[in-house]
């Protein structure tokens, strides 16, 4: 252990206390003061396990079986509560990846900024008011009197992330442990969070555990970072030299699975489109109040697009673009306040249940979309039911193939959502949209809660059935990597408006709208090596 070092692990082992299962298997790192350093893998890992035994924080069924964790040489692992209180918070530091659910929802913000300065300093109230309403001008709240007397549920996730980070680093902690926190984020918000938490922390000289199975922005921030799988360590060292030389297979595994950019295809547009929507407005109801009229929202100015046939029509944008309720709208999920769709040339309502027989929706959570109530096979079953010529024979044998499509053999059919992993359940998903055989299929951020191998899969099974069975796609994500790999063509939102569409490769190649460009320029360009690695460019950077 070095003069500077902050932190030592020192072979950290953690079992399941009933069943003697090593969820942590003897893991050993070093953090030093005012480094930035990264653990990275799988759901599943034991990375977060991992991080909360290092404050003392393991749920009642996990225990420490072995190894040491030392913060400024004092065992962490023997502190007595009085001196654990004193650590977290003022010595160190967590932001958790979703602040919904780690700020209160029933008390202001500015109360529970206040909490940590109450318990840590002896600062008078007026002092303690003044470094908070400092912290967040610094972390971008543009009205920080009025959040004092907000409530969490009145500022995006974004904004709550901002909150979550003003609330750790009003402390000045010497370690921050950032779990996952920019996870729920579009690539937009998720670039300016982290490089807010970054300015934070060498402002104040702060170290940063950063926890994340997003390969590219741990690389962009981290010196150091160590893979895990299994509950292991795999591999360790430099963030650079470990991705573009990769030794372990698990690490070459993960790298493999980043989306990469495909060969462009030829798809006809002189044909009439697929799918047309024209100047679609869509106006959501105001909040009704005793004094005054309720005023309606716009959430879409306008939109017109086209989806042609066997085409994958992406629409991205930050959250809150609209694009998401433009899918909805297309869907017929939600009614249109103006504007017109059309369908194979005719109008969508007036062939309405043709329509929605061949326009099927995947959803981002197949977990909320998925009765848990029917197995897996009455599920996909289900889409089958208004199928003209088909019996329960044909139906059943249908389903079973579908679902042999998607990579779920028949010994799934039986069980139930709940007894699948994510990318399991997003499979189901698909095969319930795929099953009737559509013309016309909605994704809506289908992959963005999976994990990057999972994902990588489940790519690769959407264009392979895409292929296979030329269904027309509109394709919504915030996440453009993925959008890169799978698109035909990009369309960019913006406050309920279109601001940008072009092919794929002349979007992200030469983007014309400053807005455009700043989405962009939150992700990589990745170009893979004769070793196994990566190379990261980041885009539109001199």
């Amino acid at each position: 252990m070095t003069v500077d070092t902050l932190l030592t692990v020192r072979g950290l082992t953690l079992e399941v206390a009933r069943s003697g299962h090593k969820v942590v298997n003897d893991i050993s790192f070093d953090i030093a003061a005012g480094e930035i350093f990264g653990i990275v893998g799988e759901s599943g890992s034991g990375k977060t396990l991992a991080t909360r035994a290092l404050i003392a924080l393991l749920p009642p069924a996990i225990k420490v079986v072995g190894g040491a964790v030392r913060y400024k040489g004092r065992d962490v692992l023997t502190m007595k509560d009085r001196d654990l209180r004193r650590l977290r918070g003022a010595e160190v530091g967590v932001v958790f990846q979703e602040p919904m659910t780690s700020l209160n929802p029933s008390m202001t913000i500015g109360r529970q900024l206040e909490e940590g300065l109450v318990l840590h300093t002896k600062l008078s109230p007026d002092k303690r008011r003044a470094r908070i309403l400092e912290m967040l001008r610094r972390v971008g709240i543009r009205d920080p009197e009025g959040a004092l007397a907000s409530y969490p549920h009145e500022f995006s996730g974004g904004m709550r992330q901002r909150i979550m980070l003003a609330s750790v680093m009003l402390l000045k902690p010497a370690l921050l442990i950032a779990d996952e926190p920019t996870t729920a984020l579009d690539a937009v918000i998720q670039r300016d969070v982290m490089e807010l938490m970054v300015e934070l922390t060498r402002a104040e000289g702060t170290a940063v555990l950063l926890i994340s199975h997003d390969l590219p922005m741990v690389a962009r921030y981290t010196s150091r970072i160590v893979v895990m799988e299994k509950g292991a360590i795999v591999e360790a060292g430099r963030t650079e030299d470990l991705l573009e030389a990769p030794q372990h297979p698990y690490t070459k595994k993960l790298l493999s699975s980043l989306p990469f950019r495909g060969e462009p295809r030829s798809i006809d547009t002189a044909k009439a489109p697929m799918v047309s929507a024209r100047d679609i407005v869509v106006d959501y109801a105001g909040r009704k109040s005793l004094l005054k009229k309720a005023a309606a929202k716009r959430a879409l100015h306008g939109v017109s697009i086209d989806i042609h046939e066997g085409e994958v029509v992406a629409l991205v944008g930050g959250s809150g673009s609209g694009k998401t309720t433009l899918g909805r709208t297309i869907a017929g999920l939600v009614k249109e306040s103006g504007g017109r769709i059309q369908f194979q040339g005719r109008s969508r309502d007036e062939e309405w249940q043709d329509y929605r027989l061949n326009c099927q929706m995947v959803f981002q959570d197949p977990y909320s979309s998925l009765d848990p109530r029917m197995t897996i096979l009455a599920l996909v079953e289900e889409a089958l039911r208004l199928v003209p010529g088909l019996d329960a024979a044909a139906k059943r044998k249908r389903a079973l193939e579908t679902l042999e499509e998607v990579g779920l053999n028949a010994d799934y059919a039986s069980r139930y959502p709940h007894e699948l992993s994510g990318g399991q359940r997003q499979r189901v998903a698909i095969a319930r949209a795929i099953a009737r055989r559509p013309r016309f299929l909605i994704a809506d951020e289908p992959v963005s809660a999976l994990d990057v191998t999972v994902r990588a899969q489940v790519l690769a099974l959407f264009s392979d059935l895409q292929k296979r069975y030329g269904f027309s796609c509109l394709f919504i994500s915030h996440d453009l990597g993925v959008v890169e790999q799978v698109a035909d063509r990009v369309v960019v939102m913006q406050d309920g408006r279109i601001i940008e569409e072009g092919d794929r490769d002349t979007i992200f190649d030469s983007p014309k709208e400053a807005y455009t460009r700043r989405l962009l320029s939150a992700i990589p360009a990745l170009d893979q090596n004769a070793r196994g690695g990566v190379s990261l460019k980041w885009r539109l950077e001199n």
